[in-house]
């Protein structure tokens, strides 16, 4: 069973969709399962170096309060998952070109779900900056990538059409929020749905196959 997911490292809904996903799978050990991540920009306009994190939270939500509300509820959702939100202590919302660029890079080494959750958890319970390129080339080598290779390609303009591309390729899909996953590319899941949600669909998607 081939599930392309459709995310952003700086999307809260991702982490939690993707935790859901591994608890959906765990149920299912039987299936054979085959997993790419595929770029998509919740800020396609946000400037190359990021933006202070309050200023980005006044301008797409209105207030602090408004946002801190809202956050309230996906902390809520996180905790059920065994996700540790720390959203006071993300101080720079990213450009997430980089980070794509990133999964990309792992994709070519098969570890592109390790380094999708190191992204995840450092941004989201640490607070890291992963638009910095120092940290994007930690990440990678924690992930199993060689420091000195990562550095290089993200210090390059490797990658920068792929994500872009691929970008614009989800969105000309339909794809127009995330998490988004696509299950044998034909059935779509949208949002951070329950395991339930996404057992129902593997059954859809064996006897589609079947027939």
């Amino acid at each position: 069973m081939l599930i392309d997911i459709v995310s952003d490292a700086v999307c809260p809904w991702c982490y939690v969709g993707k935790r859901r996903l591994e608890a959906a799978l765990a149920a299912r050990p039987e299936l054979s399962v085959e997993i790419h991540w595929h770029a998509f920009q919740l800020n396609p306009g946000m400037p190359e170096e990021g933006m202070d994190r309050e200023s980005y939270l006044t301008t797409k939500f209105g207030s602090a309060a408004r946002a801190a509300s809202i956050y309230n509820d996906i902390e809520q959702a996180g905790a059920q998952e065994g996700i540790a939100f720390a959203f006071d202590s993300i101080r720079r919302t990213p450009n997430t070109i980089k980070a794509h660029r990133l999964i990309l890079l792992a994709g070519k080494h098969d570890i592109q779900d390790a380094v999708v959750e190191l992204l995840f958890r450092h941004y989201f319970t640490q607070g890291a900056d992963i638009g910095d390129t120092d940290r994007l080339v930690a990440i990678a080598a924690e992930a199993g990538i060689e420091a000195g290779l990562a550095g290089d390609y993200l210090n390059s303009d490797e990658g920068i059409e792929e994500v872009t591309s691929e970008d614009r390729r989800m969105r000309h899909i339909g794809v127009t929020g995330v998490p988004c996953f696509i299950i044998d590319k034909r059935f779509a899941i949208s949002g951070a749905q329950s395991p339930e949600v996404f057992q129902r669909i593997f059954d859809t998607a064996i006897a589609a196959a079947a027939e």
